[in-house]
C-alpha cells in the first residue's frame, strides 16, 4: 500500500489537487502497486468523484454529526465518497479515546482508518483498536531529508512486532521522510507493508518522476515466506 497525503501545501489546493490523484492512479497502476490518496479536506468530493483509487480525508471527529461547527464528522465523508481517513497524524493529533472512537465509527460504516502513531509504544496501544492500518511516524523526520526507514530503522522493526502482538491482521505503515525508492525498499525490508508518502510528491518539481521511483521501490521488496 502507498498512501499520499497531499497536506495543505499551496501547490495542491483546488484543481491541482485531482491532478494529483490522478498521476497517483495512473503511476500505481502502471506499477501494479495499490495506491490511496488523501487530498485537502475542501477537495474530498471532487477527488473521490474523480478517481477510482480510495480516497482518504486527512482527518475525522468521531461522534459529532449534527449540531457542531469546523469539525468533519464521520458522515461528512462518507457523504462525500471517501474511503477512511487518517486519524491522529502528528500534524492533527487527537487524544487516545478520540482516536480508538474515530477507528470504531470508521469501522462500523465500512471505512478504513490509518492510525499515524510517533512510537512503537503508541502504535501498540493504538492497534489495540484493531484498525486495518498504522503508519509509524516519528515527528521529528516528518518532512525532513531523513527517513525513518534509514534513521532510526529499530523504529520500525519495533513497531510492526508491537503491533502484530495485539493486532495481528493490522499492517503497518512507514512513514515520515520517504523520498526515493531506496527507502520504500528499506522499509519493507524491516517488515513494513507499505508506505505513507507527502512532501516527497506534493512539493516535487515533477511529481511524476517521484511518483515512478518511489513506487519502484515496490518491486524491489523482499519476499515473504
Amino acid at each position: 500500500m502507498f498512501v499520499l497525503n497531499l497536506k495543505t501545501f499551496p501547490g495542491v489546493l483546488g484543481p491541482r489537487a485531482i491532478a494529483f490523484a490522478r498521476e497517483l492512479e495512473r503511476a500505481g497502476r502502471a506499477a501494479g502497486v495499490a495506491v490511496a490518496v488523501a487530498p485537502p479536506t475542501p477537495q474530498l468530493e471532487t477527488v473521490a468523484g474523480g478517481v477510482r483509487i480510495p480516497v482518504l480525508a486527512q482527518h475525522v471527529d468521531a461522534g459529532l454529526a449534527g449540531p457542531s461547527t469546523g469539525f468533519v464528522p464521520v458522515r461528512s465523508i462518507v457523504a462525500a465518497g471517501a474511503r477512511g481517513s487518517l486519524v491522529n497524524h502528528s500534524e492533527h493529533p487527537v487524544a487516545p479515546d478520540a482516536a480508538r472512537a474515530a477507528v470504531a465509527e470508521l469501522g462500523a460504516v465500512g471505512l478504513s482508518a490509518v492510525v499515524c502513531a510517533p512510537t512503537p509504544r503508541a502504535a501498540r496501544n493504538l492497534a489495540a483498536a484493531k484498525p486495518p492500518y498504522v503508519a509509524i511516524e516519528p515527528p521529528e523526520l516528518i518532512g525532513g531529508r531523513r527517513a525513518v526507514s534509514t534513521a532510526r530503522p529499530a523504529v520500525i522493526g519495533e513497531g510492526v512486532r508491537a503491533v502484530r502482538a495485539v493486532s495481528p491482521r493490522t499492517r503497518v505503515l512507514c512513514g515520515a521522510g520517504i523520498h526515493d525508492r531506496d527507502d520504500v525498499r528499506r522499509a519493507l525490508e524491516l517488515g513494513a507493508e507499505g508506505v505513507l508518502v507527502a512532501s516527497a510528491v506534493a512539493l516535487a518539481p515533477r511529481p511524476r518522476r517521484v511518483l515512478q521511483d518511489l513506487l519502484a521501490g515496490f518491486d524491489e521488496r523482499p519476499s515473504r515466506p
